[in-house]
């Protein structure tokens, strides 16, 4: 993986899950642990369920009781480096909702992202003037300055699909409301869709519209993402979003529950081509 693809809190993540790992291999408990390297139990216990971010000493302490050596040492304290980076959002995490962060680190790392959407366009593939719109609609106590940066957020989140390098896949499941429901005027939502038009045409990307004949479906309760990674040995999360905050879920029953409802939404969808025409036929109309 390029070192533009790392992700500080992904490299977190995957940091605790090995550390745990050599925890539960060495046949050793919490408390020994902790003793061996001189903290506490409670220390210990934050480092393992990521609530904190150990340093490359605390790793190299910790490695030295699990007799870790060799490359596979070296390549945990680098991990242990970049996970105490900051990313690019960092900077603007006072504007984004809680939980929403969190997402934003591990997609800047994702290898696949399925989403359905039955409301609006996908972030990833919104245009300047729609995200401006969608923001502006849906914020309670809307500030200009906060609107703009979480506009750029948004427009710098879309690097992950259309770099050259190695894009993320995304598959994009949109109900047919997304292309009619007109928003920031006319021209916004022509452009929108034009866009949508020109995205589709991308080898990374596959948009499917879900028409409202296909009647009720397994989704009907809300919008959801699946992230997939490269490496197998980092599981895939679900992320959902609310109003006021989002939630990373993680459980393998959860991931195979809402990897069960994209199937379902991807058998009551219209082909890649059929959307195609759908999309045109919305900005005909718009």
């Amino acid at each position: 993986m390029s070192a533009a693809r790392r992700s500080p809190t992904a490299r977190h993540r995957r940091l605790i899950a090995e550390l745990r790992r050599l925890r539960a291999a060495s046949g050793k408990s919490r408390q020994e642990v902790a003793a061996l390297v001189g903290t506490t139990d409670i220390t210990l216990w934050r480092h393992e369920t990521g609530l904190s971010r150990p340093t490359p000493a605390d790793v190299a302490a910790l490695l030295e009781v699990y007799g870790l050596a060799g490359e596979a040492r070296g390549t945990l304290l680098e991990m242990a480096r970049e996970a105490r980076k900051r990313g690019w959002w960092h900077r603007y995490r006072h504007t984004l909702k809680p939980g929403f962060d969190s997402y934003i680190g591990l997609e800047a790392e994702g290898s696949v992202l399925r989403t359905y959407q039955p409301q609006v366009v996908p972030g990833l593939l919104q245009t300047e003037a729609y995200a401006r719109a969608v923001i502006g609609a849906t914020a309670t106590d809307p500030a200009p300055s906060e609107i703009e940066e979480q506009v750029a957020v948004r427009m710098s989140r879309q690097d992950l699909v259309t770099r050259p390098d190695d894009p993320i896949r995304l598959v994009a499941v949109l109900d047919e409301a997304v292309f009619r429901r007109r928003v920031g005027g006319p021209g916004t939502m022509r452009g929108q869709l034009f866009h949508l038009l020109e995205m589709s045409d991308l080898r990374n990307v596959e948009i499917r519209a879900v028409p409202f004949a296909a009647g009720a479906h397994c989704a009907m309760d809300g919008p959801f993402c699946l992230l997939e990674f490269p490496d197998p040995g980092d599981p895939g999360v679900v992320y959902l979003e609310q109003a006021a905050s989002g939630m990373v879920l993680e459980e393998p029953e959860e991931l195979r529950r809402y990897a069960l409802m994209f199937a379902g939404l991807l058998a009551r969808a219209l082909s890649p081509d059929e959307t195609v025409v759908l999309i045109a036929s919305a900005a005909q109309d718009g």
